[in-house]
Protein backbone atom coordinates (compact mmCIF):
# COMPACT_ATOMS: atom_id res chain seq x y z
CA UNK A 1 0.00 0.00 0.00
CA UNK A 2 1.23 3.47 -0.84
CA UNK A 3 1.39 4.44 2.98
CA UNK A 4 4.14 1.17 4.06
CA UNK A 5 7.13 1.99 5.74
CA UNK A 6 10.56 2.11 3.59
CA UNK A 7 13.82 2.87 4.09
CA UNK A 8 14.37 6.28 6.09
CA UNK A 9 10.70 6.30 6.41
CA UNK A 10 9.92 9.46 8.72
CA UNK A 11 7.20 8.52 11.87
CA UNK A 12 5.38 12.16 12.55
CA UNK A 13 6.63 13.50 15.71
CA UNK A 14 4.54 14.65 18.88
CA UNK A 15 3.45 18.45 17.66
CA UNK A 16 2.20 17.33 14.61
CA UNK A 17 -1.53 17.22 14.59
CA UNK A 18 -4.27 14.44 13.35
CA UNK A 19 -4.87 15.69 10.16
CA UNK A 20 -1.47 15.86 8.34
CA UNK A 21 -1.51 16.88 4.92
CA UNK A 22 -5.00 17.87 3.99
CA UNK A 23 -6.02 16.09 0.66
CA UNK A 24 -7.52 17.92 -2.40
CA UNK A 25 -10.79 16.88 -1.64
CA UNK A 26 -12.88 14.41 0.59
CA UNK A 27 -12.72 10.37 0.51
CA UNK A 28 -15.99 8.98 -0.29
CA UNK A 29 -17.37 6.17 0.74
CA UNK A 30 -20.19 3.84 -0.16
CA UNK A 31 -22.86 4.13 2.74
CA UNK A 32 -24.23 0.74 1.20
CA UNK A 33 -21.09 -0.84 2.23
CA UNK A 34 -22.77 -1.23 6.21
CA UNK A 35 -25.72 -2.68 5.38
CA UNK A 36 -25.94 -4.46 2.28
CA UNK A 37 -26.58 -8.00 2.84
CA UNK A 38 -24.64 -8.39 -0.20
CA UNK A 39 -21.56 -6.99 0.60
CA UNK A 40 -22.00 -8.91 4.31
CA UNK A 41 -22.13 -11.81 2.37
CA UNK A 42 -18.44 -10.86 0.28
CA UNK A 43 -16.88 -9.65 3.89
CA UNK A 44 -17.77 -13.35 5.13
CA UNK A 45 -16.90 -15.37 1.94
CA UNK A 46 -13.53 -13.19 1.07
CA UNK A 47 -12.37 -11.58 4.30
CA UNK A 48 -13.25 -12.53 7.44
CA UNK A 49 -11.45 -16.58 6.46
CA UNK A 50 -8.56 -14.43 5.70
CA UNK A 51 -7.51 -11.91 8.24
CA UNK A 52 -6.08 -12.67 11.87
CA UNK A 53 -8.92 -11.98 14.39
CA UNK A 54 -8.21 -11.51 18.11
CA UNK A 55 -10.33 -14.29 19.72
CA UNK A 56 -9.13 -14.40 23.68
CA UNK A 57 -6.54 -14.31 25.50
CA UNK A 58 -3.74 -16.18 26.96
CA UNK A 59 -5.08 -16.04 30.41
CA UNK A 60 -8.14 -17.75 28.97
CA UNK A 61 -6.44 -20.83 27.65
CA UNK A 62 -3.55 -21.20 29.81
CA UNK A 63 -3.61 -24.47 31.64
CA UNK A 64 -3.82 -27.73 30.43
CA UNK A 65 -7.24 -28.41 29.54
CA UNK A 66 -9.19 -25.04 28.89
CA UNK A 67 -10.92 -24.11 26.08
CA UNK A 68 -12.61 -21.44 24.86
CA UNK A 69 -15.41 -21.16 22.17
CA UNK A 70 -14.82 -17.39 19.42
CA UNK A 71 -16.99 -17.05 17.26
CA UNK A 72 -17.29 -14.70 14.29
CA UNK A 73 -20.37 -14.35 11.68
CA UNK A 74 -21.12 -18.06 10.82
CA UNK A 75 -17.79 -19.10 11.63
CA UNK A 76 -16.77 -20.81 15.09
CA UNK A 77 -13.19 -21.75 16.49
CA UNK A 78 -12.26 -24.15 19.44
CA UNK A 79 -8.91 -23.00 21.14
CA UNK A 80 -7.62 -25.70 23.59
CA UNK A 81 -4.57 -26.05 25.48
CA UNK A 82 -3.20 -29.31 25.37
CA UNK A 83 0.54 -29.71 26.73
CA UNK A 84 1.68 -25.86 28.15
CA UNK A 85 5.37 -27.90 28.73
CA UNK A 86 5.35 -29.11 25.39
CA UNK A 87 8.09 -27.50 22.53
CA UNK A 88 5.20 -24.97 20.98
CA UNK A 89 3.15 -24.44 24.53
CA UNK A 90 0.23 -27.34 23.29
CA UNK A 91 -1.98 -24.09 22.00
CA UNK A 92 -4.17 -25.65 19.57
CA UNK A 93 -7.41 -24.20 17.12
CA UNK A 94 -9.54 -26.36 15.20
CA UNK A 95 -12.58 -25.06 13.40
CA UNK A 96 -15.79 -25.93 16.06
CA UNK A 97 -17.60 -28.74 14.40
CA UNK A 98 -17.49 -32.48 14.16
CA UNK A 99 -16.67 -34.44 11.17
CA UNK A 100 -19.60 -36.20 11.55
CA UNK A 101 -23.03 -34.58 10.81
CA UNK A 102 -21.62 -30.54 11.41
CA UNK A 103 -22.24 -30.52 15.28
CA UNK A 104 -20.95 -28.05 17.33
CA UNK A 105 -17.96 -29.46 19.85
CA UNK A 106 -17.72 -26.98 22.04
CA UNK A 107 -19.85 -23.68 23.37
CA UNK A 108 -18.45 -20.91 25.74
CA UNK A 109 -15.40 -21.33 27.89
CA UNK A 110 -13.68 -23.26 30.95
CA UNK A 111 -11.37 -26.08 32.14
CA UNK A 112 -10.41 -29.10 32.54
CA UNK A 113 -10.67 -30.48 29.18
CA UNK A 114 -9.29 -33.78 28.55
CA UNK A 115 -10.84 -34.59 25.05
CA UNK A 116 -13.29 -33.12 22.35
CA UNK A 117 -16.53 -35.04 22.92
CA UNK A 118 -19.49 -34.38 20.49
CA UNK A 119 -22.83 -34.28 22.51
CA UNK A 120 -25.20 -35.41 19.82
CA UNK A 121 -23.19 -38.85 18.53
CA UNK A 122 -20.04 -38.92 20.32
CA UNK A 123 -17.65 -39.05 18.09
CA UNK A 124 -14.30 -37.74 19.92
CA UNK A 125 -11.09 -36.72 19.66
CA UNK A 126 -7.80 -35.95 21.38
CA UNK A 127 -6.95 -32.29 22.18
CA UNK A 128 -4.25 -32.49 19.02
CA UNK A 129 -7.54 -33.10 16.74
CA UNK A 130 -6.60 -36.88 16.33
CA UNK A 131 -10.11 -38.50 15.86
CA UNK A 132 -9.77 -41.22 18.98
CA UNK A 133 -13.31 -42.95 19.30
CA UNK A 134 -16.59 -43.61 16.87
CA UNK A 135 -19.38 -45.21 18.65
CA UNK A 136 -21.05 -48.07 16.77
CA UNK A 137 -18.42 -47.67 13.87
CA UNK A 138 -18.91 -50.86 12.49
CA UNK A 139 -21.80 -49.31 11.01
CA UNK A 140 -19.71 -47.03 8.85
CA UNK A 141 -17.83 -50.04 7.30
CA UNK A 142 -13.90 -49.68 6.18
CA UNK A 143 -13.79 -45.79 8.16
CA UNK A 144 -10.55 -44.99 9.33
CA UNK A 145 -9.70 -42.60 12.17
CA UNK A 146 -7.03 -41.31 10.56
CA UNK A 147 -9.08 -39.75 7.58
CA UNK A 148 -11.08 -37.37 10.16
CA UNK A 149 -9.03 -35.49 12.23
CA UNK A 150 -10.89 -32.03 13.42
CA UNK A 151 -9.90 -29.16 10.58
CA UNK A 152 -7.22 -27.06 11.96
CA UNK A 153 -6.88 -23.65 12.16
CA UNK A 154 -3.98 -21.08 12.35
CA UNK A 155 -3.35 -19.77 16.19
CA UNK A 156 -0.65 -17.65 17.17
CA UNK A 157 -0.21 -14.99 20.57
CA UNK A 158 1.43 -11.98 20.84
CA UNK A 159 1.95 -9.99 24.01
CA UNK A 160 -0.89 -12.34 25.22
CA UNK A 161 -3.39 -11.97 23.38
CA UNK A 162 -4.27 -14.93 21.16
CA UNK A 163 -5.19 -14.70 17.59
CA UNK A 164 -6.85 -16.92 14.76
CA UNK A 165 -6.86 -16.93 11.34
CA UNK A 166 -9.02 -19.83 9.16
CA UNK A 167 -6.48 -19.54 6.35
CA UNK A 168 -3.55 -22.89 7.62
CA UNK A 169 -1.79 -20.49 4.76
CA UNK A 170 -1.88 -17.12 6.36
CA UNK A 171 0.96 -15.16 6.80
CA UNK A 172 2.73 -15.11 10.30
CA UNK A 173 1.35 -12.81 13.17
CA UNK A 174 3.99 -11.17 13.51
CA UNK A 175 3.93 -10.26 9.82
CA UNK A 176 0.57 -9.08 9.89
CA UNK A 177 0.94 -6.93 12.42
CA UNK A 178 4.07 -4.91 10.85
CA UNK A 179 5.28 -2.40 12.58
CA UNK A 180 3.25 -2.44 15.97
CA UNK A 181 5.14 -5.31 18.38
CA UNK A 182 8.45 -2.40 18.18
CA UNK A 183 6.54 0.47 18.34
CA UNK A 184 4.80 -0.59 21.94
CA UNK A 185 7.17 -2.90 22.64
CA UNK A 186 8.16 -0.57 25.69
CA UNK A 187 5.68 -0.97 27.56
CA UNK A 188 5.97 -4.82 27.92
CA UNK A 189 2.45 -6.01 27.07
CA UNK A 190 3.24 -9.35 28.73
CA UNK A 191 3.03 -7.98 31.63
CA UNK A 192 -1.07 -6.75 31.48
CA UNK A 193 -3.40 -10.06 32.59
CA UNK A 194 -6.56 -9.90 31.48
CA UNK A 195 -9.32 -9.63 34.36
CA UNK A 196 -12.80 -9.73 32.41
CA UNK A 197 -14.03 -9.13 29.10
CA UNK A 198 -17.30 -7.51 28.06
CA UNK A 199 -19.40 -8.08 24.77
CA UNK A 200 -21.96 -5.63 24.16
CA UNK A 201 -24.32 -6.22 21.74
CA UNK A 202 -25.08 -3.01 19.12
CA UNK A 203 -27.63 -2.08 16.45
CA UNK A 204 -25.18 -1.37 14.87
CA UNK A 205 -22.93 -2.89 11.78
CA UNK A 206 -19.05 -3.92 12.96
CA UNK A 207 -17.67 -1.42 10.46
CA UNK A 208 -19.77 1.66 12.24
CA UNK A 209 -18.64 0.01 15.42
CA UNK A 210 -14.93 -0.24 14.32
CA UNK A 211 -15.54 3.51 12.82
CA UNK A 212 -15.93 5.05 16.10
CA UNK A 213 -12.61 4.05 17.71
CA UNK A 214 -10.80 4.78 14.87
CA UNK A 215 -11.06 8.63 14.60
CA UNK A 216 -10.42 11.41 17.14
CA UNK A 217 -12.75 13.78 15.08
CA UNK A 218 -15.77 12.73 17.08
CA UNK A 219 -14.54 14.36 20.41
CA UNK A 220 -15.26 17.42 19.94
CA UNK A 221 -18.33 17.15 19.41
CA UNK A 222 -19.80 13.56 21.44
CA UNK A 223 -17.24 14.07 24.88
CA UNK A 224 -17.21 17.64 26.19
CA UNK A 225 -15.64 15.81 29.25
CA UNK A 226 -13.22 14.01 27.84
CA UNK A 227 -12.22 17.28 25.71
CA UNK A 228 -10.96 19.26 28.58
CA UNK A 229 -8.48 16.77 29.61
CA UNK A 230 -7.08 15.35 26.35
CA UNK A 231 -5.11 17.13 23.17
CA UNK A 232 -7.23 15.54 20.60
CA UNK A 233 -5.32 18.41 18.19
CA UNK A 234 -1.94 17.14 18.34
CA UNK A 235 -2.98 13.55 18.01
CA UNK A 236 0.11 12.23 14.89
CA UNK A 237 -0.95 9.65 13.23
CA UNK A 238 0.50 6.69 10.96
CA UNK A 239 -0.60 4.30 8.41
CA UNK A 240 1.44 0.81 7.57
CA UNK A 241 -0.97 -1.19 5.78
CA UNK A 242 -2.75 -3.42 7.93
CA UNK A 243 -2.13 -1.39 10.72
CA UNK A 244 -2.27 2.58 12.11
CA UNK A 245 -1.45 4.43 14.99
CA UNK A 246 -2.54 7.57 16.72
CA UNK A 247 -0.86 9.40 19.74
CA UNK A 248 -3.02 11.37 21.92
CA UNK A 249 -1.55 13.20 24.95
CA UNK A 250 -3.92 13.02 28.30
CA UNK A 251 -3.96 15.49 31.24
CA UNK A 252 -3.56 18.41 29.15
CA UNK A 253 -6.79 20.64 27.60
CA UNK A 254 -7.54 20.41 24.53
CA UNK A 255 -6.17 23.76 22.00
CA UNK A 256 -9.61 24.18 21.37
CA UNK A 257 -10.07 26.08 24.88
CA UNK A 258 -7.16 28.59 24.25
CA UNK A 259 -5.63 27.86 27.39
CA UNK A 260 -8.65 29.23 29.58
CA UNK A 261 -9.22 25.88 31.43
CA UNK A 262 -7.56 26.00 35.20
CA UNK A 263 -5.48 23.43 35.93
CA UNK A 264 -8.12 21.79 38.51
CA UNK A 265 -10.59 21.78 35.49
CA UNK A 266 -8.28 19.44 33.46
CA UNK A 267 -7.76 17.48 36.61
CA UNK A 268 -11.56 17.49 37.31
CA UNK A 269 -11.84 16.46 33.71
CA UNK A 270 -9.35 13.32 33.81
CA UNK A 271 -10.69 11.98 36.96
CA UNK A 272 -14.04 11.80 35.81
CA UNK A 273 -13.30 10.33 32.64
CA UNK A 274 -9.80 8.39 33.55
CA UNK A 275 -9.86 8.60 37.02
CA UNK A 276 -9.87 4.57 37.48
CA UNK A 277 -6.38 4.70 35.86
CA UNK A 278 -4.99 6.20 38.53
CA UNK A 279 -6.92 4.68 41.11
CA UNK A 280 -9.46 8.08 41.65
CA UNK A 281 -12.57 7.71 42.73
CA UNK A 282 -15.24 10.33 40.68
CA UNK A 283 -15.28 13.50 42.64
CA UNK A 284 -11.90 13.07 43.50
CA UNK A 285 -10.78 16.73 44.28
CA UNK A 286 -7.33 18.47 43.19
CA UNK A 287 -4.46 18.16 45.10
CA UNK A 288 -3.31 21.01 45.29
CA UNK A 289 -1.52 21.21 48.51
CA UNK A 290 0.67 17.62 46.97
CA UNK A 291 1.78 19.46 44.12
CA UNK A 292 5.55 19.92 44.14
CA UNK A 293 7.28 22.84 41.95
CA UNK A 294 7.04 22.91 38.45
CA UNK A 295 4.70 19.79 38.09
CA UNK A 296 2.42 20.58 35.57
CA UNK A 297 -1.09 18.43 36.05
CA UNK A 298 0.03 15.64 33.54
CA UNK A 299 2.97 15.08 36.09
CA UNK A 300 0.55 15.33 39.13
CA UNK A 301 -1.61 12.31 37.51
CA UNK A 302 1.31 10.35 36.31
CA UNK A 303 2.77 10.39 40.17
CA UNK A 304 -0.80 9.59 41.41
CA UNK A 305 -0.49 6.68 38.79
CA UNK A 306 3.10 5.56 40.00
CA UNK A 307 1.14 5.13 43.34
CA UNK A 308 -1.64 3.22 42.38
CA UNK A 309 0.62 0.45 40.47
CA UNK A 310 2.99 0.64 43.56
CA UNK A 311 -0.56 -0.58 45.50
CA UNK A 312 -0.46 -3.87 43.29
CA UNK A 313 3.29 -4.49 43.33
CA UNK A 314 4.32 -2.97 39.95
CA UNK A 315 7.30 -0.46 39.61
CA UNK A 316 6.49 2.37 37.45
CA UNK A 317 9.48 4.03 38.05
CA UNK A 318 10.65 3.70 34.35
CA UNK A 319 7.99 5.78 33.21
CA UNK A 320 8.41 9.16 32.69
CA UNK A 321 5.09 11.31 32.45
CA UNK A 322 4.50 11.54 28.79
CA UNK A 323 4.65 7.47 28.88
CA UNK A 324 2.08 7.11 31.34
CA UNK A 325 -0.17 9.76 29.88
CA UNK A 326 0.13 9.90 26.34
CA UNK A 327 -2.39 7.34 24.92
CA UNK A 328 -0.96 4.93 22.05
CA UNK A 329 -3.53 3.59 19.64
CA UNK A 330 -2.83 0.98 17.53
CA UNK A 331 -5.71 -0.21 14.51
CA UNK A 332 -5.18 -4.04 13.71
CA UNK A 333 -7.54 -4.73 10.33
CA UNK A 334 -10.47 -5.54 9.96
CA UNK A 335 -11.58 -4.67 13.91
CA UNK A 336 -9.13 -4.12 16.74
CA UNK A 337 -7.90 -1.59 18.30
CA UNK A 338 -5.52 -1.76 20.78
CA UNK A 339 -5.10 1.39 23.75
CA UNK A 340 -2.02 1.43 25.76
CA UNK A 341 0.23 3.51 27.92
CA UNK A 342 3.00 2.48 30.71
CA UNK A 343 -0.21 1.38 32.91
CA UNK A 344 -2.92 1.01 30.97
CA UNK A 345 -3.89 -1.52 28.19
CA UNK A 346 -7.50 -2.22 26.82
CA UNK A 347 -8.28 -4.07 23.97
CA UNK A 348 -11.59 -3.07 22.10
CA UNK A 349 -13.07 -4.96 18.74
CA UNK A 350 -16.19 -5.43 17.29
CA UNK A 351 -17.83 -8.76 15.42
CA UNK A 352 -20.70 -9.03 12.85
CA UNK A 353 -23.90 -10.40 14.49
CA UNK A 354 -26.18 -11.69 12.98
CA UNK A 355 -27.40 -9.52 10.20
CA UNK A 356 -25.40 -6.33 8.76
CA UNK A 357 -27.31 -3.70 10.90
CA UNK A 358 -26.21 -5.62 14.19
CA UNK A 359 -23.01 -6.39 15.74
CA UNK A 360 -21.19 -6.76 18.82
CA UNK A 361 -18.25 -4.66 20.88
CA UNK A 362 -15.66 -6.25 22.68
CA UNK A 363 -13.49 -5.26 25.46
CA UNK A 364 -10.95 -7.14 26.59
CA UNK A 365 -10.15 -5.19 30.15
CA UNK A 366 -6.53 -5.89 31.51
CA UNK A 367 -4.22 -4.68 34.60
CA UNK A 368 -0.11 -4.52 34.41
CA UNK A 369 0.87 -7.26 37.31
CA UNK A 370 4.15 -7.75 38.53
CA UNK A 371 6.14 -10.33 36.66
CA UNK A 372 5.73 -13.74 37.37
CA UNK A 373 1.83 -13.23 38.25
CA UNK A 374 -0.54 -16.19 38.03
CA UNK A 375 -2.70 -16.71 35.38
CA UNK A 376 -6.56 -16.25 36.75
CA UNK A 377 -9.30 -16.58 34.15
CA UNK A 378 -11.29 -13.35 33.46
CA UNK A 379 -15.13 -13.02 33.88
CA UNK A 380 -16.67 -12.76 30.67
CA UNK A 381 -19.66 -10.24 30.87
CA UNK A 382 -22.74 -10.18 27.96
CA UNK A 383 -24.62 -7.02 28.11
CA UNK A 384 -26.99 -5.21 25.43
CA UNK A 385 -26.04 -1.57 24.61
CA UNK A 386 -28.97 -0.19 27.04
CA UNK A 387 -27.68 -2.07 30.10
CA UNK A 388 -23.35 -1.54 29.35
CA UNK A 389 -22.03 1.16 31.25
CA UNK A 390 -18.30 0.89 30.64
CA UNK A 391 -17.30 4.29 31.78
CA UNK A 392 -18.34 8.13 30.81
CA UNK A 393 -16.61 8.04 26.94
CA UNK A 394 -17.16 4.25 25.99
CA UNK A 395 -20.73 4.44 26.97
CA UNK A 396 -21.23 7.89 24.62
CA UNK A 397 -19.66 5.80 21.99
CA UNK A 398 -22.02 3.23 22.55
CA UNK A 399 -25.29 4.91 22.59
CA UNK A 400 -24.56 7.01 19.28
CA UNK A 401 -24.39 4.25 17.13
CA UNK A 402 -27.81 2.77 16.63
CA UNK A 403 -28.84 6.40 15.11
CA UNK A 404 -25.66 6.40 12.85
CA UNK A 405 -26.79 3.02 11.67
CA UNK A 406 -30.00 4.48 11.04
CA UNK A 407 -28.87 7.52 9.01
CA UNK A 408 -26.67 5.38 6.78
CA UNK A 409 -30.09 4.10 5.52
CA UNK A 410 -31.23 6.74 4.33
CA UNK A 411 -32.30 7.11 0.84
CA UNK A 412 -30.56 10.41 0.44
CA UNK A 413 -27.26 9.57 2.17
CA UNK A 414 -24.99 7.55 -0.71
CA UNK A 415 -21.36 8.11 0.47
CA UNK A 416 -19.88 9.03 3.64
CA UNK A 417 -17.47 12.15 3.57
CA UNK A 418 -14.28 11.58 4.85
CA UNK A 419 -11.37 13.71 5.98
CA UNK A 420 -7.96 13.00 6.45
CA UNK A 421 -8.06 12.76 10.28
CA UNK A 422 -10.22 9.87 9.70
CA UNK A 423 -7.77 8.28 7.72
CA UNK A 424 -7.75 5.41 9.83
CA UNK A 425 -11.09 4.90 8.75
CA UNK A 426 -10.31 5.14 4.97
CA UNK A 427 -7.32 2.46 5.68
CA UNK A 428 -9.75 0.26 6.96
CA UNK A 429 -11.50 0.36 3.56
CA UNK A 430 -8.90 0.32 1.46
CA UNK A 431 -8.02 -3.21 2.90
CA UNK A 432 -11.49 -4.30 2.89
CA UNK A 433 -11.32 -3.29 -1.16
CA UNK A 434 -8.22 -5.39 -1.46
CA UNK A 435 -9.59 -8.86 0.54
CA UNK A 436 -13.20 -8.45 -1.10
CA UNK A 437 -11.66 -7.92 -4.96
CA UNK A 438 -14.50 -5.70 -5.22
CA UNK A 439 -16.50 -5.83 -8.47
CA UNK A 440 -17.52 -2.71 -10.44
CA UNK A 441 -20.93 -2.99 -8.74
CA UNK A 442 -19.03 -1.77 -5.52
CA UNK A 443 -16.69 1.17 -6.56
CA UNK A 444 -15.21 3.92 -4.09
CA UNK A 445 -15.38 7.28 -5.79
CA UNK A 446 -11.76 8.77 -5.88
CA UNK A 447 -11.64 12.38 -5.17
Amino acid sequence: MSDSPSPGHRLPTHDEDAIGTPPPCPTLIPADRYYCPQFAALEIERMWPKVWQIACTVDHVAASGDYFEYRCGPYGVVIVRDDPDSPDGGLRAFQNVCRHRGNSLCVGSGSGLHELKCGYHGWTWDLAGTLKRVPNRKGFGSLRLSDFPLFPVRVETWAGLVFVNLDVNAMPLIEYLEAVPDDIAWCNLDEFRCYATLTVAVDANWKTIADGYSETYHIATLHPELLRCVDDIHAPQQIWGHTGKSDQPYGVPSPRFNGTLTDEEVWNAYVDTQGALMGANKGAPFPADERQAGQTVADMIAARTREFAAGRGVDLGWADTDRITRLHQYNVFPNMTLLANADHLTIMCSRPGPDPDHGELVLFLMTRLPPGAPHNKPTDVRVDAAAAEPGVVLSQDIRVLPGVQRGLRQPGFSHLVLSAEERRVINMHRNLERYLDLPETYPTPRG
